[in-house]
């Protein structure tokens, strides 16, 4: 698999598609209905220049337009609970135990590589297209991988640990 079509993949829980399935029917159906029924209420109190429930309905169309827009994306490129091979290669799916490099305290930290709408309990996750997930895809229990922090700070980690995860 190439890097970009890695970085094109949702890795998510059968759980977490099944809540962002049903999100985005909720979503097209009964919420889009109620927004639509909200817009044409408030057009009919007459002038829409000064008219704040319309505007506000607008706005929250608008939202859920672009929450369907990327619900429907996750979900056409999510590949679904196929549990990665426990051979401690960083990808999609795996828990990476990791720590930052000349970290004199030692202080190791795990994370879930995946979507986060996956929200595990007690684990933080980041996404292969973030910063350090991007960076660390690939690497294998003992790398050190460099990458550039989001507020623009080069950071070193060191990678402890790779395994699938398990719901």
């Amino acid at each position: 698999m190439t890097q970009s079509s890695e970085q094109s993949t949702v890795w998510l829980t059968q759980d977490a598609y099944d809540k962002l399935h049903a999100e985005l029917e909720d979503l097209k159906g009964p919420r889009r209905q109620e927004i639509i029924d909200r817009i044409s209420s408030a057009r009919d109190e007459g002038d829409l220049k000064e008219n704040g429930a319309y505007h506000a309905a607008k706005d929250e169309q608008g939202k859920i337009e672009a929450r369907i827009r990327q619900l429907e994306s996750m979900l056409r490129s999510a590949e679904v609970g196929e549990t990665p091979p426990d051979d401690g290669i960083v990808e999609p799916g795996m828990v990476v135990t990791y720590k930052f490099a000349g970290d004199t305290d030692d202080e190791a930290e795990k994370f879930l590589l995946g979507a986060r709408e996956i929200e595990p309990e007690g684990l933080t996750v980041y996404s292969p297209q973030s910063a350090m997930g991007s960076a660390i895809l690939g690497a294998r229990k003992g790398d050190t991988v460099s990458y550039t922090a989001p507020n623009g700070s080069e950071q070193q980690v060191e990678i402890l640990d790779a395994v699938p995860y398990k719901a």
